[in-house]
């Protein structure tokens, strides 16, 4: 009997390990993932596939052509595919299923064995085995279940706000590229400019007509504007190092962007809360994240009804072979898991004032937007129909007079320097006016939500990306 006893339970292990998992170790190889990176911008195609499913949708590019170069439009798709954080986001919403589909599963039951060798020679030996279940009859497990897919749910609305807020990121950041780009264009123009008034103040001092002081002040404004395009130039590469970070490619990819301001119009939306209401990534977030409280707090509260433990065995005792039946119920008299339901009630309250102020905040961030649009539509207006066109007149007439051999350079050079002025503040009124429609568009969120589309890149779970406008 001993004999026998002994061989059951070393087979136990092997037979209870049937269905576990085994470990496999998945070592980094940032060599592999350096070089992938590089080829990026050279292997396209999962890309353009990615496009292709895309280009059902509407307010995305319907042809994906990197020889043309890369457009604002084009960037945003690059970026829902490659964005570093999205790519970190979408793997934690297949943390979060991981757990929602392993959640609510029965424990394991519980194997015993008790033994007892009699020092007696003629006694025998007394065993006994037992095999106890756990029985959740408190629907406990139902809850963790919700729970659960609340928290999936949660992270996937993480994931669409993460792509909304990308795509808003991505025209916004080629906005302020193209604008950098336009700045050293305009300062470019202007030492030109000042290059040909240097040529003519030459002839000028050589002639008598202007004084070494004069002189020396046209040099120093060369001087500076030269300066001024160095420092605009490190500007538009600051730009585009954002612009590379945020598509997920090399550096090296910048040279095909395409300067152009993304072409965005206004949403018109009648009840502008409503839509903030139904359709904002942001707050969507925050009310799942509170209907997931509310489920902890569910949860936490089943906690207090017990789960039955039944058991049932064989044994052995002075020879005399037994079935041993077994049942436990935990009383819920003192402890009644009040500290998991206070601090679950209480988290639930964190959660909805949370999402009652992101809905406070929001609201405001979208009246400045609206303000922002209504005023600079006016600024540009003055500077398209006023501003600008004096200025070119001034121009014109001074080009006149010279050519009739009156020359009054730091009149010529006042009006360069102030036309040069007013076409950057008109750069950047239209930088501010982007900016603030894609605020207001990202504000009140996506028309309707993209059903879950799976991407090639990350295939650890299926992503839903977020609608488009």
């Amino acid at each position: 009997m001993k004999y026998k006893i002994t061989v059951t339970l070393c087979f136990l292990p092997m037979i209870f390990s049937i269905g576990c998992q085994s470990y496999e170790p998945a070592p980094l190889q940032m060599d592999l993932y350096q070089s992938n990176l590089e080829n990026r911008i050279v292997y396209i195609e999962p890309v353009q596939v990615f496009a292709e499913r895309l280009a059902l949708q509407n307010g995305v590019p319907n042809a994906f052509d990197m020889q043309d170069g890369i457009s604002a439009e084009e960037g945003e798709v690059i970026a829902l595919f490659y964005n570093p954080s999205l790519r970190i986001a979408r793997l934690e919403a297949g943390v979060a299923l991981a757990n929602f589909e392993t959640a609510g599963l029965w424990e394991d039951p519980v194997f015993g064995f008790q033994g007892a060798d009699i020092s007696s020679p003629s006694a025998p030996f007394e065993f006994g085995m037992m095999m106890n279940f756990t029985i959740p009859i408190s629907g406990r497990l139902a809850v963790e279940k919700e729970r659960a897919g609340s928290a999936y749910s949660t992270n996937l609305r993480k994931v669409a706000n993460l792509e909304w807020n990308t795509r808003s990121l991505v025209q916004s950041q080629w906005s302020h590229w193209t604008a950098a780009t336009m700045q050293v264009e305009l300062l470019q123009e202007v030492a030109e400019q000042l290059e040909r008034i240097n040529a003519v103040a030459d002839l000028l001092e050589a002639s008598d007509e202007m004084n070494r002081v004069e002189r020396r002040l046209l040099k120093v404004d060369l001087v500076s504007y030269q300066v001024q395009i160095t420092k605009a130039e490190l500007d538009v590469l600051q730009a585009e190092l954002a612009l590379v970070e945020t598509l997920g490619l090399p550096p090296t990819s910048a040279e095909y962007f395409i300067p152009i301001f993304p072409a965005l119009m206004t949403v018109l939306v009648e009840d502008e809360t409503s839509r903030i209401i139904n359709a904002n990534t942001e707050l969507a977030v925050s009310m799942a994240q509170y209907q997931t409280a509310e489920d902890s707090l569910r949860l936490e509260i089943k906690k207090q009804f017990p789960d039955i433990v039944l058991g049932s065995g064989y044994g052995s005792e002075f020879n005399d072979h037994r079935v041993l039946i077994g049942v436990s119920i935990p009383l819920s008299i003192w402890n009644r898991n009040q500290a998991g339901i206070a601090h679950a009630r209480t988290q639930r309250e964190v959660a909805r004032a949370k999402s009652e102020t992101t809905f406070a905040r929001i609201y405001r961030e979208l009246a400045l937007a609206n303000t922002t649009l209504s005023l600079t539509k006016k600024q540009r207006s003055y500077f398209d129909e006023m501003i600008i066109p004096l200025l070119k007149e001034q121009s014109k007439d001074i080009e006149n007079i010279m050519n009739l051999g009156e020359v009054d350079m730091f009149m010529l050079l006042e009006t360069v320097t102030r036309h040069h002025e007013a076409k950057k503040n008109l750069v950047t009124l239209q930088v501010t006016q982007l900016d603030a429609k894609i605020t207001r568009k990202n504000i009140l969120g996506p028309a309707y939500t993209i059903d879950t589309v799976k991407n090639d890149s990350d295939s650890a779970t299926e992503n839903t990306l977020g609608g488009v406008q």
